[in-house]
């Protein structure tokens, strides 16, 4: 497996002692206080690579700690939306979700939105030296910060690479031109996906499957274990995929800061080495999925056709350049690219 560098969990390990009621022997002796942690993510099928990230944080923290610490996961049971988990993390109903750089936005700290860019990244190992390196420790301190603690990220995952499917294979840029697609309505990717001739339509995750069925859309954009797994392949307006890669997906793993700081010593470490566990376990699904639901895809009758993805590179440079300076973020732009 790729090495995971994960230098952020180094910048996160503030010594702040926190207290509980009970407590236990952790793996060294070491007394741990107990808590239990609510761990959510939006997806409702338990096949998901969430699932496997999660379910291995729980594994870890439960046995680290003897138990003291235990681990409630959640597939979408508590909310299917981004916005629902955050707030849930606000609140106190959630310890430990899971977002998208784009919906971190949405909170008003746009840099996060660098890691969203449409052919930023050229390749997993690209994508997995920029988030587990400096660049990644960076973006994690300005959300914390921003979000005066709020949002403390404490683990790099990722939704997989993301390809066009629709009515009709692409053979070209110009054979967009005019189809909705599911896709962000606002924002650079709409940008991108307006400038490319397509017409960016907002649907419903859990709708489009009937939106894709009967015509309501003619395209969406997804990575494999996650619009195979929802049969969207299986649609006439799902069937044909062409492998645009435009987008080596990140999400992050948030903890309310806050929260995080008013534990112990002994806890802080027992959940940072569970969510650096987590990383790889939820990854390694990840890229094992990605094969198998491209097969199954194949299988159902789906097509998948490559295409020269030059043309879209070069579009969204500009795009890139425009993003990057708006939120101030030409400087790891540039250190992103140079580590391509």
């Amino acid at each position: 497996m790729k090495r995971i560098a994960f230098l952020l969990l180094v910048a996160m390990t503030t010594i702040i002692a926190g207290c509980g009621n009970n407590s236990a022997n952790g793996e060294n002796g070491d007394s741990v206080d107990s808590i239990k942690l609510i761990a959510a993510h939006n997806q409702t099928s338990t096949e998901n690579p969430y699932q496997d990230g999660l379910v291995k944080f729980k594994e870890v923290a439960e046995e680290e700690s003897d138990g003291a610490i235990e681990v409630e996961v959640h597939a979408g049971t508590i909310g299917t939306s981004e916005s629902e988990l955050v707030e849930k993390l606000q609140t106190g109903g959630a310890d430990v979700v899971l977002v998208s750089p784009g919906f971190m936005t949405q909170t008003g700290i746009k840099e996060v939105d660098l890691f969203a860019l449409p052919y930023l990244f050229s390749s997993y190992d690209h994508w997995e030296n920029v988030v587990d390196g400096e660049i990644g420790q960076q973006v994690a301190e300005i959300i914390n910060e921003k979000s005066n603690n709020d949002f403390k990220i404490v683990g790099y995952w990722t939704a997989g690479v993301r390809h066009y499917y629709g009515k009709k294979p692409l053979q070209s840029m110009d054979d967009l031109k005019g189809l909705t697609l599911r896709t962000q309505t606002s924002g650079v990717v709409a940008n991108y996906w307006k400038q490319t001739g397509a017409v960016p339509t907002s649907v419903a995750w859990g709708e489009l499957y009937q939106g894709l069925q009967q015509g309501v859309v003619d395209s969406a954009e997804n990575a494999y274990p996650y619009f195979v797994q929802q049969n969207h392949h299986t649609t006439e307006n799902g069937k044909y995929i062409t492998e645009t890669g435009h987008d080596y997906t990140t999400r992050l793993l948030l903890v309310n800061g806050n929260t995080f700081d008013s534990y112990s010593d002994e806890q802080k470490e027992i959940i940072l080495k569970a969510a650096e566990e987590s990383v790889q376990a939820e990854r390694e699904a990840l890229y094992t999925q990605e094969e198998e639901y491209k097969q199954k895809a194949l299988d159902d009758g789906a097509e998948v056709n490559e295409i020269d993805r030059q043309p879209f590179i070069d579009l969204a440079k500009p795009i890139q350049d425009e993003a990057a300076k708006e939120m101030g973020a030409e400087d790891l732009l540039q250190q992103i690219r140079e580590m391509e």
